[in-house]
């Protein structure tokens, strides 16, 4: 009697935090919804008072207005180029450098992780004008590879993979070596398999880091074909009056590859939690 007494109670428990979760969630989530509502809203209903929460009339007017006033599709090409290339080629790189840092012994080894580490203290706005100086001279004004550059080497990231390849038993390197895989085959075949997790929950970073960056390709690029979402929507501004269903139009169609990574990548982030330490 009173072991059921336990459960029933602590069933109404778990019942209450999960109102408590999913109210804390709504409240947190409500800029994101009110900013759906407004892009399918008329101006006459945006700016009525009192406030409109949901549009008497849905329209999409908004969402044609943001294409048609800027090159909104290139814009979310460029970022999603960026974001996309920049994580792949950061994670690459990162895992590279981690991979010594932890699974091999060398001279300098302590050092040269430590001067890693030391760098993460030097903020980026410090090294921006040093940074464009050294892009311009390669001159990689106004592309690609100029925007992504400097965002390919994360002390954060070889940081994380270096703890998280730590965990990998040493045991599983040495067998391997006797079944005749060298280093790079380990890495390949091995180890990138085993950090799934990690590497996805990274990917999610880098990706809706790079995605949001404002300065820097506010500096480098000098094109409105060049721009990135975050500058480029704010070609939907204007100085007499501000569009609020076209603003608002494009930020909830900006939004949609983030949305779409994020979950794409959660699948796999799972699929890594419960694969374990399993390899095909």
């Amino acid at each position: 009697m009173i072991k059921t007494s336990s459960l029933t109670t602590r069933k109404k428990v778990n019942n209450l935090l999960s109102i408590i979760c999913i109210l804390i969630g709504l409240i947190i989530i409500s800029p994101v919804i009110y900013c759906i509502m407004i892009s399918f809203m008329p101006e006459s209903e945006i700016i009525s008072y009192p406030p409109k929460f949901i549009p008497n009339n849905f329209i999409i007017s908004n969402y044609v207005k943001a294409i048609q006033q800027s090159p909104l599709i290139r814009l979310i090409v460029n970022s999603f180029v960026i974001a996309f290339v920049g994580s792949v080629i950061r994670l690459a790189i990162a895992s590279l450098a981690a991979y010594p840092l932890a699974l091999f012994n060398f001279k300098g080894k302590k050092f040269m992780f430590m001067f890693i580490l030391g760098t993460i203290m030097l903020p980026g706005d410090a090294m921006i004008i040093t940074n464009y100086l050294t892009i311009s001279k390669f001159g990689l004004i106004n592309t690609y590879a100029g925007v992504m550059l400097v965002y390919f080497l994360s002390a954060t990231y070889i940081f994380m993979l270096r703890q998280y390849f730590k965990t990998i038993s040493v045991s599983l390197k040495e067998a391997s070596e006797i079944d005749g895989c060298n280093n790079f085959l380990f890495f390949i075949k091995i180890l990138l398999p085993l950090s799934k997790p990690i590497l996805a929950s990274l990917f999610i970073s880098s990706f809706v880091g790079l995605w949001n960056i404002y300065l820097w390709p506010l500096l480098l690029t000098n094109t409105p074909e060049m721009r990135t979402v975050q500058v480029g929507i704010t070609m939907l501004n204007f100085p007499e009056a501000s569009s609020y269903g076209p603003l608002m139009a494009g930020t909830v169609l900006i939004l949609i590859p983030t949305i779409f990574i994020f979950v794409f990548f959660q699948k796999k982030l799972i699929s890594g939690i419960t694969s374990g330490s399993i390899v095909n």
